[in-house]
């Protein structure tokens, strides 16, 4: 049976608060096996018969509007496809720099990759490969100009994003082929 990742938005921030044990309880009414959460941040680990990870999503986020009340956008990835994700190198590390990945429906259009240069600057530089947008931001996110708003408006696709710490212990926890 396939594992995946859904990295969940709007999950624990915003006033939108819901304990992991509830979250593991809504991902095991659909049937899926193996479910487990990791950091209170929306990530969820687990097994399904489906193989179909568009439909997946579809039926997660149906399934926590009508039990949480409100929309919670789902990105599926393979084990694989967060190794994949936490090994990509963008650009070179500095110190006092940090990665963010963030999980996409899908590929950005090529006026959304010139969108997304345009927003970039010497504190702030993106890259995008296949679904994922990585954001090197030198010092802290929230001293950035750049706001989520305008990232959303530039890429012009949903997505959710993790800092690449994170996306790193993900991998290292569900390797693929577990």
């Amino acid at each position: 049976m396939p594992r995946y990742i859904a990295f969940l938005r709007a999950i624990n921030v915003g006033g939108h608060v819901v304990k992991m044990d509830r979250l593991r309880a809504l991902f095991a009414e659909l049937g899926f096996e193996r479910v487990e959460t990791f950091i209170a941040s929306g990530n969820v680990i687990f097994d399904a018969k489906e193989k179909d990870t568009a439909a997946l999503e579809t039926r997660i986020e149906a399934h926590l509007r009508s039990a949480l009340g409100y929309e919670a956008a789902t990105f599926i990835r393979t084990p694989a496809e967060v190794a994949a994700a936490a090994e990509h190198e963008p650009f070179p590390r500095v110190d006092g720099d940090t990665l963010y990945v963030s999980f996409l429906r899908e590929p950005p259009d090529a006026a959304a990759v010139e969108k997304l240069a345009a927003l970039g600057g010497d504190d702030d530089r993106f890259a995008v490969r296949g679904r994922e947008l990585y954001w090197w931001r030198r010092g802290r996110l929230s001293d950035s100009a750049i706001t989520g708003a305008q990232l959303d408006r530039a890429v012009r696709v949903p997505g959710t994003m993790r800092n690449v710490t994170t996306v790193r212990k993900l991998a290292a926890k569900y390797p693929a082929g577990d």
